[in-house]
């Protein structure tokens, strides 16, 4: 490793040498993945329906297969923590529980009140990155004592936000935690420039997409590397409310607005709760079927407007070492102008 330190506060939280985290991805995050982005010195994070569901692990033992192919260096965990139901709230539980036991201090957690995870990971030493969208949910974060935020833009694949990298930051640097980009980033330009904003570190999906060791299909990787900008299209249809995915003839086909009866049930304070299992349910169902299969016939492919600066398919170790390269020689370049200001709380 280099002798410039890229140290930012999520380095330090993470236990990590590059400020880079690979998104958990469902179904995409396969243990090779993880693995091999945290052996690179990023953090590679776990997402434990794809672990258990896709990828046919016994929780634990899935856990244990990671941090084998992470080669000691630390993994983290997503814990998705709206309480669809009391079932899914337990086995997600006993999902987080389980990581702590097995060595894992480091979680990000989306779409509830982070304030359990919290209080399980202060206890022992952990930390808790809470994804948030704009600053209404970065305040109700805060007050549950996350160690940090993870900022979801408009680029970002997935369920994306509203807002510009640049524009969301600034919303949310007031509030005394590491900020992490996530959205957008598929190059080692985009890196730099988001530490150059003042973010912590960056979070990546679609460029961890197509790598060797994702889990995803030949055809869904390649879908990502022949994809543009503009291919990125918004969809109601998998989750009811909008999800990034490639414009493909299958999307073109059954389009992207969710129906004005489910739209309505959605909204309906007796049958939100409802619908979004029921959709929750679909999706998995879907997402496994489209991302996993090698004949590339259902084309529901999630990715983010980072697309447009990725080129090949690649080993996420590579990635990893080609991006930390960008940001020291940023760092130690006399000529290249003001270094960065890095946050440091």
């Amino acid at each position: 490793m280099s002798k410039i330190a890229i140290e930012t506060p999520l380095t330090r939280h993470a236990g990590i040498d590059v400020p880079l985290i690979c998104g958990a991805m469902y179904p995409c995050s396969n243990p090779e993945l993880v693995g091999a982005v945290s052996a690179g010195g990023g953090l590679g994070v776990i997402q434990p329906i794809s672990l258990t569901y896709v990828y046919g692990f016994e929780f634990r033992d899935g856990v244990r297969r990671t941090l084998e192919l992470a080669d000691g260096r630390p993994i983290g965990m997503n814990a998705l923590i709206e309480k669809s139901s009391r079932r899914y709230h337990e086995r997600m539980v006993g999902w987080v529980e389980g990581a702590l036991e097995e060595g894992v201090r480091f979680f990000v957690t989306s779409l509830g009140n982070p304030s359990w995870v919290v209080d399980r990971a202060h206890a022992v030493g952990g930390r808790v990155y809470h994804d948030v969208t704009e600053r209404r949910w970065a305040l109700k974060a805060v007050d549950a004592g996350v160690d940090g935020l993870i900022a979801v833009n408009r680029r970002a694949g997935g369920h994306p936000g509203n807002g510009t990298a640049d524009a969301l930051l600034d919303e949310l640097r007031d509030l005394g935690l590491p900020v992490v980009c996530a959205g957008g980033v598929g190059s080692e330009r985009e890196f730099v420039e988001a530490l150059d904003l003042g973010y912590a570190g960056v979070q990546m999906g679609t460029r961890f997409i197509a790598t060797t060791e994702c889990g995803a299909s030949e055809a869904y990787k390649q879908a990502i590397v022949a994809a543009g900008e503009d291919d990125i299209v918004w969809t109601e249809r998998i989750t009811g409310i909008p999800v990034a995915v490639i414009r493909t003839p299958f999307i073109e086909r059954t389009g992207t607005q969710a129906s004005p009866l489910a739209k309505q049930l959605l909204r309906g304070r007796r049958t939100k709760s409802w619908m979004r299992t029921l959709y929750a349910l679909r999706s998995l169902w879907q997402l496994k079927r489209a991302s996993l299969d090698e004949r590339g016939v259902h084309e529901y492919w999630q990715a983010g407007r980072s697309v447009a600066t990725v080129s090949s398919i690649e080993p996420a170790g590579t990635i990893v070492h080609r991006f930390a390269g960008a940001a020291r020689a940023r760092r130690s370049d006399p000529h290249s102008g003001q270094e960065p200001e890095l946050p440091r709380g």
